[in-house]
Parts: structure tokens; C-alpha cells; sequence
């Protein structure tokens, strides 16, 4: 099928006899279809606004609770990611139902099926093995897991007369349906035949489906074309039929009553659930079928057959075993007959009732963002592995593929920049003597990058040829915040001095800043200077001529409804307000307070407000009356807004900051729109943010070190409100 019905809402679930739903359908490849009115709205597969327009649309229209079909390949995005920012706004009960779970699933299918059963309240599977993976390979908690098996429709036909009604009545028919690809193993069924057709010449092997439209986009009717060439080879053209369509439901059960015989010869156990093999014994079909995981249920105690896989010869063995011993058939199909009867429709419909009533009846309540606390226990263990793994005795290489250093690419000054400051942070917190020994590879890295007038290059290849004359304002602002916070918390009096050499052969160029970020990043350095040298009155008069531009910018863009710096938030945001909320500290004015609370409250009202942070994505930004990008998010404007409301805690004495933080800091582990985890905790480095696919899995060394540096400030703030009495 080329649409699915994948979201169903259901309402008045209470004590009515009738129950309402309705159905939100998905569409591939931007195409329509005529849908049946139970259908409200629709989602274009790829399309990720439609998905958020949707959510929108069920949390209205008073349904109770939401039920989720899933299988992969339905919903847009890299493994289906797209359904996850819908799933993630719902404000009714999940239940969702899994039509696969993978053995071995990649590393995004596994990341994506365990934040879609983390948010269910109920998680369905059709087969009892269903339930051990999701338990052993999801982490599914056993007591969230309920088993039901495959409903079929309640319909029956006479088998005399459905053979009638096709002009079958002297032939015996096999059947296989579905949908066709490979995998389906027809070509086992066919070689099969011969020697069935030598003592029954009167069968007939009916093959009923179209071919996957993945399949036909990708590859043609190339294993269609490829089955028709076997049958012709094999002289069974009288024997074999294809039939190319989709048909009816009651047309389809008219064709599987009027079957002596069903095969599904699938070529491999991966199948956890085969809604084709559920209808075949729904009608009291005699089933034959190689054992995958669905059929090695469902057929057992008799209720079936199996062949092994690929195994043409055993299978012909028991098509004349039955076809020659119409008692045994006859058995064969009573038994799957009597077991079908427990599948029908209104029987697996009672069962859902019965949850879906379960669910309502347990409704969790949902903790808003200033409940949250810091929690340590949800911290994994901090690790500098993937740092150490990325730096050489050059520097820390800037980008990787997936958890490997990328070569390639070189170093950067930022990356160094932000390595110097993490260590240096991680030495003062924890005293591992790896970041001490990693310090002055960065610190080597900056001064080396140093030109005559204290400006800086950027970039420098593997084999440490120079690839820039000067580099950006943003990262010589980023590099004079790590020198600034090494001259305030240098671990000896060494790296203190070359610190204090390059910040002030870089001072000269402090008031030539024309970057917003960059004069943010270099007010953060001077402030951590001034800190432990509040007497360098040349120094504090920079720091007030820089945090003047900044408010000027405010002032030119701000209005009642835009309180922000530039008509637009681009990255890197909370840099902005962090920035003054530093320098309101050294300076003690009542404006540039005013200013830092004002923006980061804009900037808290824009991307906290469904309790959990919402990155601006860096494909469009957020333009002034425009609309905001979801995509593509980055780790580094999490580790801005962690930093800002850690410093607003430190000024204001306000906790709800730090429970602001840590909402921040849990962006992270899966807190997002895409309740997706960033840190990857086997490398223990962090992927570079969202793109509009699903989470970009390589993990450089701005992702990673803007990880690490969240994780030690989120643990700065536990050892705080330890020390003031507000853990609870």
C-alpha cells in the first residue's frame, strides 16, 4: 500500500456504548489519494510542518487518546524521525502499536524506536518475541509492553462457491499475497511446482499483489520480470498467475477462501509480524510457510506447516502430501480455522478498548520546566575519551567522522579555543591530570596561530600549513573568553604568563570588534580577567566600551513585542545576554542588568516555552514577523543558554535558573524536539546537532567540547545549591 493509516485519535472512551474516532493519514511523495471521511487531515510524508500542524490538530479536537501504527518507512525523515517533535507536543495518552521491531537495527532505528516507546504509555507488539526484543535490544520496560495478537475482519466465504465464482472449481489453488519484493521468496513457491504438477496436474499457483512501491521506484518490475522469465523456463505459464493489483478486502478474503492451500515462503526468520499469514489463518487457510518469527508462532501446535528457507525440494514434498491426503488437509485447516476465530476484529478491538481504557484510567500527569531539579543520576559519567581521541600534539582536529577524527580537516582556533577553556574547567572541578597534560597542547595551538598584531589565524591543515591570513572575529572573541578564564583560573604560574603574553598582544584589537558574538565573547574574557584583576582600570574601561556597543545594538533593534539585539536571533544566542550579565556583575550597572534580564527573557520566552529547549536552527534562522527554523540545531547554542542561566542564578540568586539549566542541559540527552539523545555513550563524544534527516552522528570537536563544558557547569551547580541548602 502507498498510504497507511497511522494516527488514529479516540474520543468519549468513558462509559459510551459508541466510540468516535478518526483517522490522521500519511501520504507518500506528495501525492493525494481519496480517503474515506474518517480520515481528518493528512500528513505529506516529508513534509515536517505538517506533522506539527497535526499534533495541533488532535490536541483540539477532544480525543482521549492517540494511537500510533508504526512501521518503518512510513513516517519522513531519517528512520522515521519525523514523527518524534509530534509525538513529543501530544497532550493526550499515547498507545503505540509496532508492526516491526529489528534485531539488529542501525544505530538511528534503535534511537528512534526507543524515544517513541520511552514516550507511550503502552506499547503493542502482535508476536511473544516482540516482547524479549523490546526488552533486551530497546530497553522497554516489561509492565509497559502489552501483547495483542494481529487482528483479521470477521469474513467468510463458502470455499465451493468462492471457486465458482473465479472458475476454479476443478483446479486446486495455492495462494500467495502481499505486497512483492524479494524477500517475499516467491521463486522458492515456483521451483517448487514441477514436481507437484507431475500427480496433480490440476493445480494452479495464484501469486496476488502489486510490487513495493519502493521497489518500483528504485529497481522497476525487475523481480516481477524476473519471476515471469522463471515460470516461462520451467514450462509452467498454465500453472502460474499473476495478478498485478490491489483488490477489495472482501475480494481478497473471496480469493483466500477459495484457496486449498496458502504459501508465504519468506527467505529469511527477520519478520516479526506478517499481516498476510494472519489473514490466511483468519479464514482457516492450510498454511504452509518457511518458519520466520511470526509463522513459528502463529502456526505452531499444528496450525501449520513449515519448509525451511530457500528449500524448493521440502516444500514440494508436503504440497503432495496434502494434496494427496484431503483428510489431512481438512485437519490442516480446521485447526487454523478454530484459532482464527480468536483474531477476528470485534475480539482484538475489546482488547484495545480494554487498554485504551487501562490508559486513561493511569493518566500521568506532566511536570512542568520549573519543577525540574538538578538530578546527578541522570548525568553520564563525564570522560574526556573522545578528547583525548581527537587531539594530537598539533591540537584537537575539528571534525570527525561519526566518532573518528577526520583528518582531512584540520584544526581550527575556535575548537582549541573551547578545548583550553573545557580543560582548564575540568582541572579546577575534578583535578584529572589528563586535562592538565591536555592544557598546553591548546594553549601551544593559540600561540602558535598568533600573527605580529595579536590578531589570529584560524585555520591550519594536518600537515600544519597555514590555510588562512586572519582569521573571523567570532573566533578571536572565542579565544580571548578561554585566555580570560585561564588568567583567572590558571592551574601554575607557567600557563598563567603565556596566557597573559597572547591576551594582551591581542588587546589592541578589542576595540576594533565589529561582531556582536565576537564583542560577547571577548567582554566574557575580560571579565574572568578582572575577576582576580579588578584593579586594571585600562582593562574595565575596554569592557565598558565594548558592553556599550552591545547595548547600542539592543536599543536600535528592541521593541515592545522583539526584545533582542539584531532583527533576527541567528546562533550562538545566549551568548548575548550572558555576556551582560557578566559584565553587570564587574560594573554595576543598573542598565546593562536591565538589558541581560530583558534579552534573556525574550530569548527563554522563545525557545523554553513548551518546557523543554528548542534550539533556533541555523537553516534560516529566526527572522523579525518570519518564522523560526527547526532545523538545523546545534550543541554550541545549547551550551550558550546553560551558561547564561548559570550566570543569572549567580547574579540574581534565583533558583528557577538552575532548574532552567538543567532543562537546557538535558537538550543533550533527549530533551528536544526530536527526543533524540546527542551524546553518543559508547565514544562518549556528542553528535553535531539536528539536521532536518534526524541527528547528524558525527562528532567533532565543537559538539563535543560544548557538551563537556555544559556537563561541568551543570555539575558547578550541583556543588552550589549543595553548599546553599536548595537540593530538596
Amino acid at each position: 500500500m502507498v498510504t497507511n493509516h497511522s494516527l488514529e485519535g479516540n474520543s468519549n472512551l468513558s462509559n459510551d456504548e459508541y466510540i468516535e474516532g478518526f483517522v490522521i493519514a500519511m501520504s507518500d511523495h506528495d501525492l493525494t489519494y481519496p480517503y474515506p471521511e474518517e480520515v481528518k487531515l493528512s500528513i505529506r510524508q516529508e513534509h515536517q510542518r505538517d506533522y506539527l500542524e497535526a499534533v495541533k490538530f488532535i490536541n483540539i479536537s477532544g480525543a482521549d487518546v492517540c494511537i500510533l501504527e508504526h512501521e518503518f518507512g512510513i513516517f519522513g525523515g531519517q528512520s522515521g524521525i519525523y514523527i518524534l517533535p509530534l509525538l513529543h507536543r501530544l497532550e493526550i495518552p499515547l498507545i503505540v502499536t509496532l508492526h516491526t521491531i529489528l534485531e539488529k537495527p542501525s544505530y538511528n532505528e534503535k534511537a528512534v524506536l526507543k524515544q517513541i516507546c520511552k514516550m507511550a504509555q503502552k506499547v503493542v507488539v502482535m508476536s511473544h518475541k516482540a516482547i524479549g526484543f523490546l526488552t533486551d535490544i530497546y530497553g522497554v520496560e516489561k509492565e509497559k509492553i502489552a501483547f495483542i495478537e494481529h487482528g483479521v475482519p470477521d469474513i467468510h466465504f463458502d470455499q465451493g462457491q468462492s471457486k465458482k465464482a473465479f472458475k476454479l472449481e476443478n483446479k486446486k489453488l495455492l495462494l500467495t499475497f502481499g505486497i512483492i519484493s524479494r524477500n517475499k521468496g516467491i521463486e522458492t513457491a515456483i521451483r517448487a511446482l514441477p514436481k507437484v504438477i507431475e500427480k496433480h496436474p490440476e493445480m494452479i499457483y495464484m501469486v496476488l499483489g502489486k510490487t513495493h512501491p519502493n521497489v518500483l521506484r528504485h529497481s522497476g518490475e525487475e523481480y516481477r520480470n524476473y519471476l515471469h522469465l522463471l515460470v516461462k523456463n520451467l514450462g509452467l505459464r498454465d500453472h502460474v498467475v499473476f495478478l498485478n493489483e490491489f483488490i477489495d478486502q472482501k475480494e481478497l478474503f473471496r480469493y483466500l477462501c477459495a484457496s486449498d492451500i496458502y504459501i508465504t515462503p519468506y527467505l529469511n526468520e527477520a519478520q516479526i509480524t506478517s499481516g498476510t499469514l494472519s489473514y490466511a489463518v483468519g479464514v482457516g487457510s492450510a498454511v504452509i510457510s518457511t518458519p520466520y518469527w511470526h509463522a513459528s508462532e502463529l502456526l505452531a501446535n499444528g496450525r501449520g506447516r513449515f519448509f525451511d528457507f530457500n528449500d524448493s525440494d521440502q516444500l514440494s514434498g508436503i504440497l503432495m502430501e496434502l494434496l494427496g491426503n484431503p483428510q489431512k488437509l481438512k485437519m490442516l485447516r480446521k485447526k487454523a480455522f478454530d484459532y482464527g476465530q480468536t483474531l477476528t476484529w470485534p475480539k482484538s478491538g475489546e482488547k484495545y478498548l480494554s487498554l485504551v481504557k487501562q490508559v486513561l484510567s493511569t493518566k500521568p500527569e506532566v511536570a512542568s520546566i520549573l519543577e525540574t531539579s538538578i538530578d546527578p543520576l541522570l548525568l553520564p559519567v563525564f570522560s574526556l575519551d573522545h578528547i583525548k581521541r581527537l587531539t594530537d600534539d598539533t591540537g584537537i582536529i575539528q571534525h570527525a567522522k561519526f566518532g573518528i577524527p577526520n583528518l582531512k580537516e584540520g584544526y581550527c582556533l575556535d575548537d582549541n579555543a573551547r578545548a583550553l577553556l573545557m580543560v582548564l574547567m575540568a582541572y579546577r572541578q575534578t583535578k584529572d591530570k589528563l586535562a592538565l597534560n591536555l592544557a598546553p597542547i591548546y594553549l601551544s595551538y593559540i600561540h602558535y596561530m598568533q600573527n605580529k598584531d595579536g590578531t589570529f589565524r584560524n585555520f591550519l591543515s594536518f600537515n600544519r600549513n597555514f590555510l588562512d591570513e586572519v582569521g573571523s572575529e567570532d573566533s578571536f572573541g572565542r579565544t580571548i573568553w578561554a585566555l580570560g578564564y585561564l588568567l583567572g583560573n590558571a592551574p601554575n604560574d607557567a600557563y598563567y604568563q603565556t596566557g597573559k603574553l597572547v591576551f594582551f598582544d591581542a588587546a589592541p584589537n578589542f576595540e576594533n570588534l565589529q561582531s556582536i558574538r565576537s564583542i560577547a565573547n571577548t567582554m566574557l574574557g575580560i571579565c574572568y580577567y578582572l575577576k582576580t584583576s579588578p584593579t586594571d582600570e585600562d582593562m574595565t574601561e575596554r569592557l565598558r566600551n565594548l558592553t556599550g556597543k552591545l547595548i547600542k545594538h539592543y536599543e536600535d533593534n528592541s521593541s515592545p513585542d522583539w526584545k533582542w539585539f539584531e532583527p533576527l536571533l541567528a546562533y550562538d544566542n545566549g551568548m548575548l545576554p550572558l555576556s551582560l550579565l557578566h559584565a553587570a556583575e564587574i560594573l554595576n550597572d543598573d542598565t546593562v542588568t536591565k538589558v541581560a534580564l530583558e534579552s534573556m527573557g525574550f530569548l527563554t520566552k522563545i525557545t523554553l516555552k513548551d518546557g523543554y529547549l528548542s534550539i533556533i536552527g541555523n537553516e534560516n534562522w529566526y527572522k523579525k514577523e518570519g518564522e523560526r527554523s527547526m532545523f538545523a540545531q546545534q550543541p554550541v547554542d545549547a551550551l550558550a543558554m546553560i551558561l547564561m542561566y548559570h550566570q543569572a542564578y549567580h547574579l540574581t540568586d534565583d533558583k528557577e535558573y538552575l532548574a532552567k539549566l538543567f532543562s537546557c542541559f538535558m537538550w543533550f540527552l533527549g530533551e528536544n524536539d526530536l527526543r533524540m539523545s546527542l551524546f553518543d555513550f559508547e565514544t562518549k563524544g556528542c553528535c553535531d546537532g539536528f539536521e532536518s534527516y534526524g541527528v547528524n552522528r558525527n562528532q567533532g570537536a565543537e559538539s563535543s567540547l560544548a557538551y563537556l563544558i555544559s556537563h561541568l557547569i551543570v555539575l558547578q551547580a550541583f556543588e552550589e545549591m549543595e553548599k546553599t541548602d536548595l537540593l530538596p
